[in-house]
């Protein structure tokens, strides 16, 4: 399973420490990311993007794994050109002003201050070879066009030198007609593009491609097939457990993005009770199967 490594979405999700997963001795912060570790060679960090993260987390998250395990960690919801409540960000920034427009309108200040954060919370993590990708998760107004085109860039122009995946969650992105230009647009970039399972019943639902966009990492994040994606509570989007022939007929498609790429990172986030850590373990069970 060279190049290929499979992990969830969260490791402290209240959902999964409530399930029995973690065995008693392994509950708190500590025993909860060495006991997930031993298991599995990547994890992405969700909550980074309701607050900023600190230094001090991602220097125990490093101390915390052995060499070779990687955190792949969700861009912070104001850099992404989500809303962002004033409670989100540290007590120091609360007072600064936003003018009204979502990311576009945000002080100029204000977002420069957010990202120089971000970054400096992040090095330790780098610094220890255990940073995987940057997940940059646009909200489903990101539309394919000139203004998400501009913002896309300047993503990338504030994540110079840093590894960066994008996912989308407008499914024009990936449809027949505009696929080809938003894997250039991408692959010009050096953004590794997501591919995403997730129902295909819905008008939002983004097709299951899988555009390899960076000669370093491909990402795959598994949503489950939940029709009440983007209207349920959080708790109904993401009540799935996948059965044994969903994640068989990814196979072929994980294996052929390792063909183009160095890494693929492919990770669950059906985060409700066990189903996403139950899910990751058959998915590595079936990827060890067909590479003998």
């Amino acid at each position: 399973m060279s190049g290929i490594v499979v992990g969830t979405c969260s490791w402290t999700d209240p959902a999964l420490v409530r399930s029995g997963w973690y065995p008693p001795g392994q509950r708190d912060a500590e025993g909860r990311l060495r006991y997930y570790a031993e298991r599995f060679p990547v994890v992405e960090v969700d909550a980074t993007y309701y607050a900023l993260p600190s230094v001090r987390n991602s220097a125990l998250w490093a101390e915390r794994t052995p060499p070779g395990f990687r955190f792949d960690v969700k861009a912070f919801s104001l850099l992404t050109g989500h809303p962002t409540p004033p409670r989100a960000l540290p007590p120091d920034l609360r007072s600064a002003r936003e003018r009204p427009g979502g990311a576009r309108g945000t002080d100029p200040a204000l977002l420069d201050e957010v990202w120089d954060r971000f970054g400096q919370a992040l090095e330790p993590l780098r610094r220890a070879g255990r940073l995987g990708t940057l997940l940059f998760q646009f909200p489903p107004w990101c539309a394919p066009g000139p203004r998400w085109e501009e913002f896309l860039t300047r993503c990338r122009e504030r994540a110079q030198g840093w590894p960066v995946a994008a996912e989308f969650r407008h499914p024009g992105w990936w449809q027949e007609d505009r696929a080809a230009r938003t894997a250039a647009l991408l692959t010009e970039l050096d953004m590794a593009a997501v591919a995403v399972d997730m129902t295909q019943t819905l008008p939002e639902s983004v097709p299951p491609v899988t555009p390899v966009t960076s000669p370093r990492t491909a990402v795959v994040r598994f949503h489950g097939r939940s029709t009440a994606w983007g209207r349920g509570s959080k708790e109904d989007r993401f009540r799935y457990a996948y059965g044994a022939s969903e994640l068989a007929e990814w196979v072929p498609r994980i294996r052929g993005m390792a063909d183009r790429a160095e890494r693929v990172h492919v990770l669950f986030n059906n985060c409700c009770g066990d189903a996403a850590v139950r899910a990751a373990a058959q998915m590595q069970q079936l990827l060890t199967v067909h590479q003998e």
